[in-house]
């Protein structure tokens, strides 16, 4: 038996309850692991609000760490008693034991925590094929300017850290001046406060007037539009998420209109998608990590127990770095 959390409806974090369910066998395909801790993410309030819409009963949670205790057939890059982390779809993580796909999960190397291993995969990830994969026309050299928003959050602290390391000079924007401080001690060359300033006089003053080559939006509907006029002609605006809602609707014309720009909407899901890229990005960001280059920062920590508190302070934008659920 494994307690798990689960939502029968769609709605606020009440709506979340532990309950305790039956762990089988794995299957072809499948390994059977012990969580020593799972990751808190934004997507599973989007999962939880019916904002990305999954069939109900849904057990929540996209991240987590602990010990591989069976494989099926046809898994052969996991064996048990190998410590594991990953991010992965079908949602489930917010337990203490389950059955899984293989394919996402990686074996965690001895010199990273359970508990770092379970707060920076989904994270950790994002911020991988955030800054090496999505790129503008002619990609990112050594002292161009990105503009990243929510940039005290869980990927942008770490993002602030590998943009650095790639000798980018990214513009973070948050929403106190606590978190724009946290920001720039973990790397950003430059940092906004958003609630007292308006970010694109500011971003255009950083760059002389020319813009950012790519704007990395997890915010979504405040701060889309003077996003995309922050750009330099042929930018590229990334979205990964809407925290604040979805951006709304625009003509494809406007694009020209502003510099011939480029948009595209990433999911780490696509990135994900075979064992060979998903081991390619993992080894590049546990590379990151265990060099120092990349610190995870772990600044909330909630029991099992406690997750509808978990929810409510993810949702209030209550949170730096990292949460994670222990066990």
């Amino acid at each position: 038996m494994s307690k798990s959390v689960q939502i029968e409806r769609t709605g606020g974090p009440e709506e979340m309850k532990i309950v305790d369910v039956t762990v089988g066998e794995p299957g072809p395909g499948e390994i059977r692991i012990r969580h020593k801790a799972v990751g808190l993410n934004f997507i599973d309030v989007y999962q939880r609000t019916g904002l990305y819409a999954l069939p109900l009963p849904l057990k929540l949670g996209m991240e987590a760490s602990g010990l591989v205790e069976a494989v099926g057939d046809g898994v052969t890059h996991l064996k048990v008693g190998d410590r594991a982390a990953y991010a992965s779809q079908p949602p489930g993580s917010y337990c203490e034991v389950r059955v899984m796909p293989a394919k996402c999960v990686c074996k965690l190397p001895d010199d990273i925590s359970f508990e770092t291993g379970a707060a920076m995969m989904l994270k950790g990830l994002t911020a991988q094929y955030l800054l090496r994969k999505t790129q503008p026309q002619g990609g990112l050299k050594e002292g161009d300017f990105v503009l990243f928003h929510a940039a005290a959050g869980g990927v942008g602290l770490i993002a602030c850290q590998w943009a650095k390391a790639m000798g980018l000079q990214l513009i973070g924007t948050a929403g106190s001046d606590a978190k724009c401080a946290l920001a720039k001690e973990m790397g950003a060359s430059h940092v906004i406060n958003y609630s007292s300033e308006d970010f694109l006089p500011r971003v255009k003053e950083i760059t002389g007037g020319k813009g950012v080559k790519v704007v990395y939006d997890s915010v979504g509907k405040d701060t889309w539009d003077k996003s995309m006029d922050c750009l330099s002609p042929f930018g590229l605006m990334a979205s990964f998420g809407n925290s604040s809602g979805p951006a709304a609707p625009f003509a494809p014309g406007i694009l020209g209109a502003k510099g011939s720009l480029y948009v595209t909407r990433q999911t780490l899901f696509n990135h994900i998608a075979t064992r060979e890229s998903t081991q390619a990005m993992a080894d590049d960001l546990f590379a990151a990590v265990s060099s120092g280059q990349v610190k995870i920062r772990i600044d909330q920590r909630y029991p099992l127990e406690q997750v509808q508190q978990a929810h409510r302070d993810l949702e209030a934008r209550k949170t730096t770095g990292c949460s994670i659920l222990t066990l």
